[in-house]
């Protein structure tokens, strides 16, 4: 089939495995590197709300199944599919902020696209902390967003989404109107039994007094920073982000531990303030840098995200929760976090504590610790050695391992639990119910929700 025989039913471009440009439509906006061979029917390079509803009814008419990419930074290459129509969004350029409410189209970038533009208006929307990352995937798993520990998960601020079905219907779905499908779009990632064409988010005001403190630690005293962080995060004000990573810095050629809070302020004084406990910590002397309560910004903050998510990299990713104290816990971390296999590889710990309630909808997985690793490295000789060093860390934890965030997850190469139990049934009804002919391609690899260890 070439790409010319449906030409006139789309704004966009449908692209056939028979146009020269197959594989660049097919992989080009996949993030990762390390990319998968997985061959799509066609792709569909949407510009248009009804592109994709003409390509879903085509799917049907083809007897193909649909898989959806928004940005492309899935780790694992979620929308790659066998056999597929994958649908790219990126061509919806939607963003409109009206009141407290932007919407948003799903391949907009949060960081680079979204943000800037309600930032000039005073609110902004505390969305992926790397900029490059669209919302659609970002949000459909559930949004680890800037101060998640205290604002809530990013989809928690999703006030509605509209939907393209599996019959090829648009439909609005929010608290009130398809109540089920508005309960999984926040959480259920890739088994969302539609596509999410447009979000309406509700904004936060811009902080007035954004500040952060930086601690940079010899690597030897990581686990009793390690230690520390997890016995301190649950007296910090709920307006501080708080992470500890392993990492090697750019003028160095040894790892380091870096403490790193960020105070979502609006005074000056109350932003120094709440960021004290970093630099009252009793080995805050013995950090070789210190930079403490310095005024900072969203550009800048995503700008170091980016920074450590090298493009063209080639990137194998995992994660864990755990509610293990800290004397359970931070002895399983000291190789995770100083004796990382490449140098832009690094790994985070990242604070929840303490875990707030989560509201009725499909995300329900969360943990008092996150601990995830994200491998870096150039070279495909180094696949093996680089993704078994992961392995090794990962099987370590699961002692402690209550599930894993879905955004980080790559059930291709480890089958481990990501919804409460009951939400996950909850899940498979409204799938069957809204897609009994399973056109939408689901999750990629086994998705059983159970850790496979236990």
């Amino acid at each position: 089939m070439s790409s010319a025989t449906h030409d006139s039913v789309f704004t966009g471009r449908l692209v056939s495995r028979a146009d020269p440009d197959f594989e660049s439509a097919r992989i080009d906006a996949v993030f990762n590197a390390r990319r998968p061979g997985r061959q799509p029917a066609a792709v569909l390079l949407a510009e248009s709300v009804a592109d994709v509803v003409a390509g879903v009814r085509l799917a049907r008419q083809r007897g193909w199944r649909v898989s959806v990419r928004s940005g492309g930074h899935s780790w694992a290459a979620w929308s790659v599919r066998e056999d597929c129509l994958l649908i790219d969004l990126a061509g919806l350029r939607d963003l409109d902020l009206d009141g407290g409410v932007v919407r948003v189209s799903p391949g907009v970038r949060g960081g680079q696209e979204l943000n800037p533009a309600l930032i000039e208006r005073g609110v902004f929307f505390p969305g992926g902390h790397c900029p490059t990352v669209g919302l659609g995937g970002f949000l459909l798993q559930g949004g680890m967003g800037w101060n998640t520990r205290g604002w809530g998960w990013a989809c928690e601020r999703v006030v509605a989404v509209d939907v393209v079905t599996a019959d090829g219907e648009l439909v609005r779905a929010d608290a009130d109107t398809n109540s089920d499908l508005y309960w999984a779009a926040r959480g259920a990632g890739p088994g969302f039994p539609g596509i999410v064409v447009r979000f309406h988010l509700a904004v936060r005001d811009y902080p007035k007094a954004l500040t952060q403190s930086t601690l940079v630690y010899p690597s030897e005293l990581g686990p009793e920073v390690l230690h520390w962080a997890q016995s301190v995060q649950a007296e910090l004000a709920d307006n501080v982000e708080f992470v500890v990573l392993g990492l090697t810095p750019p003028d160095s050629a040894e790892s380091a531990i870096v403490v790193h809070g960020v105070a979502f302020a609006d005074d000056p004084r109350q932003a120094e303030a709440v960021l004290r406990p970093l630099a009252d910590f009793s080995l805050a002397d013995r950090a070789v840098v210190r930079e403490l309560a310095r005024p900072t910004s969203l550009a800048e903050e995503n700008a170091e995200q980016e920074r450590q998510n090298k493009p063209g990299n080639r990137f194998a990713v995992d994660n864990v929760w755990s509610d293990a104290s800290p004397d359970e816990l931070t002895p399983l971390l000291d190789e995770l976090f100083t004796a990382l296999p490449s140098r832009d590889s690094y790994t985070l710990w990242y604070s929840m504590a303490p875990l707030r309630a989560l509201p009725d909808m499909a995300l329900s997985l969360q943990g008092c610790n996150y601990l995830a690793s994200y491998v870096s490295w150039p070279d495909v000789r180094d696949d093996e050695r680089c993704r078994s060093w992961l392995n090794r860390q990962m099987t370590r934890l699961e002692p402690m391992t209550a599930g894993q965030y879905l955004g980080d997850s790559d059930f291709t190469a480890r089958e481990v639990k990501v919804l409460g139990e009951p939400h996950w049934e909850r899940l498979r009804t409204i799938r069957r119910d809204r897609d009994p002919d399973g056109i939408f391609a689901g999750y990629l690899g086994a998705a059983t929700n159970r850790n496979h260890w236990a």
